[in-house]
């Protein structure tokens, strides 16, 4: 089995341990990705998501928390916050890696086998694609060569750009 998989499609569709959701920050279920899995996955995900606004005040940028899946094929939704892009010059890089880090030492501590990712970060809040990937696909493939857990992740592309850009990666890494 492959450990690094991208496919083109909806992440809302994919049985698997666990999506991952590019939430904001106060777990509100926004635009994009964010709005499309608290629309699928039903009112149980934006109830869970209000009590961790309550018991600790939202989910801070390059950090991750778990709910359930609600409506949603996959049994769990891991909401993993990623930075706005301002250019480069807010820790932006650190913040998305962490919000990469984040969401698979969930998954590692839950013992997921599978867990799907969204391209954080690149949709509403501007972070160029390009360099996006390229950090998400170099620290989850550090992660999974150094833990047993998750076994493999998949990289979820609605648009055929990111499509294109994680294809890319995969195959410079096979040769």
């Amino acid at each position: 089995m492959e450990k690094i998989e991208v496919i083109q499609g909806d992440i809302t569709k994919l049985k698997v341990d666990a999506i991952v959701n590019a939430a904001n920050s106060q777990l509100m279920g926004g635009g994009g990705v964010d709005g499309a899995i608290h629309k699928a996955g039903g009112i149980k995900i934006a109830e869970e998501c209000a009590k961790i606004r309550e018991q600790q005040n939202g989910c801070l940028p390059g950090n991750a928390v778990l709910t359930s899946g609600g409506n949603l094929p996959s049994p769990y939704v891991i909401h993993a916050v990623g930075p706005i892009w301002h250019g480069g010059k807010r820790n932006e890089a650190e913040i998305l890696a962490n919000a990469y880090l984040s969401s698979l030492q969930l998954a590692k501590d839950k013992r997921f086998s599978v867990i799907a990712f969204p391209n954080i970060s690149t949709g509403v809040y501007g972070y160029p694609k390009k360099e996006a990937s390229q950090i998400a696909f170099n620290t989850v493939n550090k992660f999974l060569t150094k833990n047993e857990f998750p076994k493999k992740v998949i990289f979820v592309c609605f648009d055929e750009e990111n499509y294109l850009l994680y294809k890319e990666l995969i195959q410079n890494l096979a040769s």
